[in-house]
Order: C-alpha cells, then structure tokens, then sequence
C-alpha cells in the first residue's frame, strides 16, 4: 500500500477501500461578545416563589387566550329595577294600601315626595348603565305623573273669583315665629282661618289676627277668625278627654255655613286608635249636621287619600279637586255644598 492509503477509509468490503474520506470542515471562530446590561442573563425566578403569571406572546393572546370573566351587564340594575316598580305600585294602588298601624297612612301622605326617590334611582340606573334600572324608573315615573300631573295643573275655577276663601295653618308645630305666621295669614284676605295649637305665649300672634278681623272664637288651643259674624262655638272632643276641636255657624251673605275647625290627634306607627276614633265621630257629626253648607278645616294630620277618611270624604270636597295647581297639605280645607262652590284654601 502506498503512503497515500491513510487518506482512505478501510474496512472489510474491498470495494470501500479506495473512496475518500469526507472531512468535515472546521468551525469557524466565535465572535467576541460585549457583555452589557441589556444583553446579560436575567437571574431566574424559582415557580415557587412567583405569583405572577407566565409571559403570554402577544399572537397567544390575540388568538387563544380564554376571554376573561366579566360581569355581566344585563343583569345589573336589578335592585335598582325592583325599587322602582315598588314605589310605582306604591303610587298606584295608594288608595287600596291599608293604615297597617300607621304605616300606610305615613305612605300616603308621603306620596308626592316619591318624585325625588325616582328621579335618585334614575341618577343612578343611568351612572350604572343599568337598562332594566332605567325602563323601571320611567314606568314608574309615568305612573307618578299620571297621578299626581292633573292636580298641578290650575282648574278653570281658579282663573275667576273664588265664593270662598279660607286659609288654615298650625303655628305651633315647630314654628319659631309664630307672629310671623299670624301676619302671613292676616295678609292672605281668606274669609275665614283657622289655627291650630295656639300656646299662652302666642298672644301677640292672636292679637294680629284680632285687628284684622272682628269676630273670632277660641276653644282651648284651637281659633277661628271671620270677617262675618258667628255663632257662639261648640266644642268638640272628637275621642279625647278634653276639647280640640269646634263648630260653629259663619253668617256668610251667600248663607250660612257650619265651619268645623279641628286638630285631629297625630298618627304614629303602632298608634292611630285615637286618631281613627276622631275621623269617625267627626265624620258622624258631618252626616248629622242640618246646614246645607258645611266647612271641615285644621289640621287633619294625615292627607285626604287616606282610607281612613273615606268616611269623611265620602261626604265633602276636597278643595284642591275644585282649584287644583298644586299638592295642598294635610291641612287643606274640605266643604259640603248644595250648589257648585268655589272655595280657595291656604294651608
């Protein structure tokens, strides 16, 4: 063999002898590398320790991440919802809502103040992007203005003279300035006013209504004032152990009218016997009255929409049916009339 034989693979197959050999060629030199910040080994985080999750590819989250639970919107603004159609209800069928001890009477009264609980839970169905929220508060609200829209608006009576103006008001029921109050009555021109809770210390307010008018009549804490002459008054316990209320005969120049100027005892939850007591007797003595004309004013302590009063109601007028343009108080004036009567009231 010649000295060439070591370039050549030998094995056993003498066919394989003399083919060369292929050499793999040598790698070339790496290239120096810069080590900076930038390009040096971040130190590994133990699984153990981190709570972070794991880097996601932006193509991985693109395509085949599971979407992320979220709350789900059409369900929002149900309490919101309920609460609406609560108090719709509440408006709506206010006439069919027992005294439940107080409460339901405490409801009625409370009735037209209902407008602002709507319009808060319509702020907040509609901060929230709650659509049931919002549908339910304007039901709602339909049903507040379809009940209580047509007494705001003025009847035509009220564009003429009224054939009786009256005015009540309790002056004593938190009120710091009892005179003040007396002038404002004096100035109203009512025909006839009735005041409530008149204490020892409100002479001075007694004697503004005295120079304005020169018949009146006085039963314990209860007043009457007229431009026209009256009887002597008739007072009247109405279910209590002493006098809170009187009668008595105004001559009006039209005819005469048996005024019933009267402070029926205040309702309170778990209390109104006292208070259902005095509706019933004084709706009985309405029934028994022999005037043709017959005026209930002072104050009642609860609204005329009380079923309580139904007895009383049944058989007067509410004064804001005839001249409407607004709510009223719960001391707004009731009348019984032969013919059609204008009677304006200032509570």
């Amino acid at each position: 063999m010649t000295r060439h034989a070591s370039r050549y693979r030998r094995g056993t197959d003498p066919a394989l002898w003399w083919r060369p050999v292929r050499r793999q060629p040598h790698p070339p030199p790496a290239r120096p590398r810069t080590v900076t910040p930038e390009t040096m080994p971040q130190p590994r985080i133990s699984a153990a320790r981190s709570t972070a999750p794991p880097p996601i590819a932006p193509h991985y989250r693109a395509d085949d991440q599971p979407p992320r639970p979220h709350r789900r919107r059409s369900l929002r603004g149900l309490g919101i919802a309920a609460a609406a159609v609560l108090i719709g209800a509440g408006v709506g069928f206010s006439s069919s809502i027992p005294s439940w001890d107080g409460v339901g009477a405490a409801w009625t009264s409370f009735l037209p103040w209902t407008l602002v609980l709507l319009v808060l839970l319509g702020a907040a169905a509609v901060i929230r992007q709650a659509w049931w929220g919002i549908s339910a508060v304007l039901v709602a609200t339909m049903v507040w203005s379809g009940v209580f829209v047509p007494q705001l608006i003025p009847s035509s009576a009220a564009a003429g003279t009224p054939d009786l103006m009256v005015a009540t008001q309790n002056i004593g029921a938190a009120n710091t300035d009892p005179v003040a109050a007396a002038r404002a009555l004096a100035a109203s021109g009512a025909g006839i006013i009735a005041v409530q809770e008149i204490v020892g210390s409100d002479g001075t307010a007694t004697s503004v209504l005295d120079a304005q008018y020169d018949n009146h009549a006085l039963v314990s804490t209860v007043g009457l004032w007229s431009y026209w002459p009256m009887d002597t008054p008739q007072p009247l316990e109405l279910g209590l152990s002493w006098a809170r209320a009187l009668r008595v005969v105004v001559h009006h120049p039209e005819d005469d009218i048996a005024v019933y100027a009267v402070h029926l005892p205040s309702v309170r939850p778990g209390d109104t016997a006292a208070r259902d007591d005095a509706v019933a007797e004084l709706a009985a003595l309405v029934a028994a009255d022999p005037a043709a004309r017959v005026l209930v004013l002072g104050d009642l302590n609860t609204a005329t929409t009380d079923p309580v009063l139904d007895t009383l109601t049944a058989q007067v007028t509410d004064s804001r049916e005839t001249v409407k343009g607004g709510f009223g108080l719960p001391g707004r004036p009731i009348f019984r009339s032969p013919a059609p009567t204008t009677c304006w009231a200032g509570a």
